[in-house]
């Protein structure tokens, strides 16, 4: 399916952008009858059910009501989908090729680039002109949470939801290596003196930093990007890719030192085909001291109750500390620590015959009230630090993740050719884990980039 997605996008760049469509973004303004359509990968009684419950048991309803009370009737239909995320980016973009679908879609994050590169989406400004940039909604979404919606420094759409990188550790096994409860590490080196301490505790792993291709994406999100961010640098930025320069390796020279002759880290673990799944047991079984994972690790997978690693002692074992820099205020941005995230935006089909009211939509499902009704059920870090701070003022650790890891995070670019430049990434540090030296991963790491993304002109030494 990732080839199918590839190959749409590429047939028909600019293909959906205006075309027969009118572009006046204050068509229908005026209509007194509307009909719009939304679209997500969830299904009621399948895939992502209780977000499909909530559109059609809250979000409709209240819409349709308040639309009446302004004299408007309304017609909302949701077409949920229920399938693998890249049979759904395939479906939406033909739809978008063809200039049908959905008013109202949701898109991962990092197509939101890919899909305005061909002309699919296009900014919330000039789909509906001024509103776009009026809307409340932003004065509560951070800065660095935007980012996942925008592409070339423009909007568009909303982010929803979040999530956010950070260190767990074995409170257990700090302990027992005389390492504090409060552990925040401030520099690389800081991580890897812990590390070294646990190495003491027999059949404990001191750290697990994903590497390898086995691992998949997860190498990438969860460690790599990460700890280059840490170095100061963003896998693209302004046009360019970041080659194997210094802040590359410097993130291979760490995966050296803990994958090296200290054997800080399993390189077993790492070519494994359920490695990282193997690495979430040995954590929760008290086998691994620091590993770096999203914040859905707490919540979906050594959660005591639902995890698939359930962990019982969880909440008074484990603690949970920000990424840090290679040394304060060396990160991206000049910052002392870091993160990554991700997550779902929610946008609107540039072809739509009722832009104002496909807009008054989107925000009313992003409002306050909305948003605390779809995460009455599983309490999740929202876009909106207003709503955090009211439905997780009970959860230490994703308020933690809402108000200070979010303000420090980056993500990943949106384009095309990300998924090839990852993989070249994967396949670095699995050089690195298998006795290569920095240097030499890092620069064959760098030849390779050259030939995914067109050339050494497109690479930065960085």
């Amino acid at each position: 399916m990732r080839a199918t997605a590839a190959l749409v996008l590429a047939g028909a760049a600019l293909a959906g952008c205006g075309g027969g469509s009118s572009t006046d973004p204050d068509r229908g303004r005026d209509a007194k009858s509307i009909t719009l359509t939304i679209t997500r990968n969830a299904i009621e009684g399948g895939k992502n059910s209780e977000e499909a419950e909530w559109i059609t048991g809250t979000v409709i309803p209240g819409f349709v009501a308040a639309q009446k009370a302004k004299g408007v009737t309304a017609k909302v239909t949701f077409r949920g989908q229920g399938v693998d995320d890249e049979a759904y980016k395939t479906k939406i973009a033909l739809d978008l090729k063809s200039r049908s679908g959905a008013d109202v879609m949701d898109v991962d994050g990092i197509w939101v680039g890919e899909f305005a590169q061909a002309g699919y989406l296009r900014p919330l400004p000039e789909v509906v002109g001024a509103p776009a940039d009026a809307w409340e909604g932003w004065t509560k979404i951070p800065g660095s949470v935007q980012r996942l919606a925008m592409f070339e420094g423009r909007r568009y759409g909303v982010p929803p939801t979040t999530d956010g990188r950070v260190l767990y550790f074995n409170k257990k096994l700090f302990a027992r290596a005389g390492l504090p409860a409060d552990w925040q590490p401030k520099s690389w080196q800081d991580i890897l003196t812990a590390a070294r301490a646990l190495k003491k505790l027999p059949g404990v792993t001191p750290i697990q930093l994903n590497a390898g291709t086995a691992m998949g994406e997860a190498t990438s999100m969860q460690s790599v990007l990460p700890l280059l961010a840490g170095a100061g640098a963003e896998i693209y930025s302004n046009g360019k890719w970041t080659g194997g320069g210094q802040a590359v390796k410097e993130v291979l020279g760490l995966y050296a030192q803990v994958y090296g002759p200290e054997g800080l880290g399993d390189p077993k673990l790492q070519q494994e085909v359920k490695g990282r799944d193997k690495s979430f047991a040995e954590f929760a079984d008290g086998r691994i001291g620091i590993l770096t994972e999203g914040d859905y690790f707490w919540r979906d997978v050594i959660n005591p109750g639902s995890g698939v690693a359930k962990m019982r002692t969880r909440d008074q074992d484990v603690g949970y500390a920000l990424i840090p820099a290679v040394s304060p205020g060396r990160g991206v941005r000049g910052q002392s620590f870091v993160s990554m995230s991700g997550g779902a935006v929610t946008v609107l089909n540039p072809n739509t015959k009722y832009p104002q009211q496909a807009f008054e939509l989107l925000a009313f499902m992003n409002s306050p009230e909305m948003t605390k009704a779809r995460t009455a059920r599983t309490p999740e870090i929202t876009s909106r630090t207003d709503v955090n701070k009211q439905i997780l003022a009970g959860d230490p650790f994703l308020t933690f993740v809402s108000e200070k890891v979010l303000p420090v995070t980056s993500y990943r670019p949106g384009v095309a050719v990300y998924p090839q430049v990852s993989t070249a990434l994967q396949e670095a540090t699995a050089s690195v884990v298998s006795g290569k030296s920095p240097e030499e991963a890092a620069a064959r790491y760098t030849k390779k980039l050259e030939g995914i993304v067109g050339g050494a002109a497109n690479v930065s030494a960085q």
